[in-house]
């Protein structure tokens, strides 16, 4: 998952036992680390010049994985790319059909899956202020993905901020974002050509202050959004916000518990039907639930490092909890989420995870097998294992 815009197979079963008595357990300030023995998968080169394998996102249903990105072939060259796979250990390169410059420039940053059907973000710097020029693509019924053309000023233009994640639920795909005007989604039934939501009331910034989205999630009553506010006054850090809508037009602003430190939502997942969202919660990751009765912070886990800005790289539903990779402003590291998100241990990861331009690590997780997608700026790299969570 492109944090700046915005496994399957193996043989270990990780035993993720949150809270569970064990002999030589170690302190509650210091739980012993989750340690699966990774195993590497291959990707097989798409068809075109020779590169260095771009990944960025990670996305599955109906029994298919894919990962998202593309190949870097030299001098700031780029082409997309989307692998697929029925069993997380032997992929295939799907063709592609892009339609415009900046299209066949693209690299493929978020993904979204519903029903088998697949949908794709990616953009490329360029113009005169060298801008990311983003696009969306849609999956045809031979697997295949096409780029869908779109007027310069739908994702870019002179209110545009930042064009972060696709998200799927049964009533389509919807694209959060931000605009000069604040958070703002983007919605399609099918992929096929998506309808900006800009200014809306409540998702929009006003004089309660200036909003800012991260990530969404189907849920049964529609969408949930989740991000952040600004409030007026000359404060300098933002509060946690979430928002919700029927269908993706009409949205309301949900409270969610804050402090005087500075906390937003980044990433948000289902969990047995309950909304688990991770952010920043000031010098730590926090973690909040959304209860019959409203939002509640369920914990907290990790730290920020001295440099560096600390974000959610991805959050990813895995055998009844969650799997997370968080970035400490260095490199990422890998917790497992338990009981509603209040506990969390360490997860050990295949191999060193820095971050920076053009690093990346992705997840996704379904029947307790997960998809871990690393990219550390000199090659991108696949890796799956098995995951349970409990607690």
């Amino acid at each position: 998952m492109s944090s700046g815009r915005r496994v399957l197979g193996g043989t270990l079963v990780v035993a993720v036992l949150i809270g569970a008595g064990c002999q030589g357990r170690r302190p509650e300030s210091a739980p012993e680390p989750v340690r699966p023995q990774w195993q590497r998968v291959v990707l097989p080169a798409p068809a075109g010049a020779p590169g260095r394998l771009l990944v960025r996102d990670t996305a599955g249903c109906a029994g298919r994985w894919y990962v998202t990105g593309g190949v870097g072939t030299g001098a700031g060259e780029t082409r997309p790319a989307v692998w697929a796979s029925s069993d997380g250990i032997t992929w295939t390169s799907l063709p592609l059909a892009p339609k415009s410059y900046y299209g066949r420039r693209s690299v493929l940053y978020s993904a979204a899956c519903e029903e088998g059907r697949l949908a794709v973000l990616g953009d490329k710097p360029g113009g005169a202020h060298g801008n990311p020029r983003a696009s969306s693509w849609q999956q045809r019924p031979d697997g295949s993905l096409v780029e869908i053309e779109a007027r310069f000023e739908l994702y870019g233009g002179p209110t545009a901020v930042n064009v972060a994640r696709m998200v799927a639920g049964p009533s389509g795909y919807l694209i959060v974002g931000n605009r000069s005007s604040g958070a703002a989604a983007w919605l399609s039934p099918d992929a096929g050509g998506f309808e900006i939501q800009e200014g809306v009331p409540e998702l929009a910034t006003d004089a309660r202050g200036t909003t800012w989205a991260f990530d969404a999630a189907a849920t049964a009553q529609g969408w949930l959004m989740v991000g952040g506010i600004l409030p007026p006054g000359g404060r300098i850090d933002r509060d946690p916000l979430a928002w919700t809508s029927p269908d993706g037009h009409v949205w309301r602003r949900e409270p969610v518990p804050a402090t005087g430190e500075y906390e937003e939502l980044q990433r948000v997942v289902v969990v047995d039907g309950t909304p688990l969202a991770v952010g920043v919660r000031a010098r730590t990751f926090g973690a909040w639930r959304r209860a019959t009765d409203g939002w509640e912070l369920a914990g907290s886990f990790g730290g920020r490092g001295p440099a560096g800005v600390p974000m959610v790289g991805a959050l990813a539903v895995a055998g009844g909890g969650v799997l997370a990779a968080v970035s400490d402003g260095t490199s990422y590291t890998l917790w497992a989420g338990g009981n509603g998100g209040r506990s969390w241990r360490p997860v050990t990861g295949p191999a060193p995870m820095p971050v920076g331009a053009g690093r990346d690590v992705s997840a996704v997780a379904s029947a307790g097998q997960v998809v871990l997608a690393v990219d550390d700026g000199r090659e991108g790299t696949v890796w799956t294992a098995r995951f349970s969570s409990g607690t």
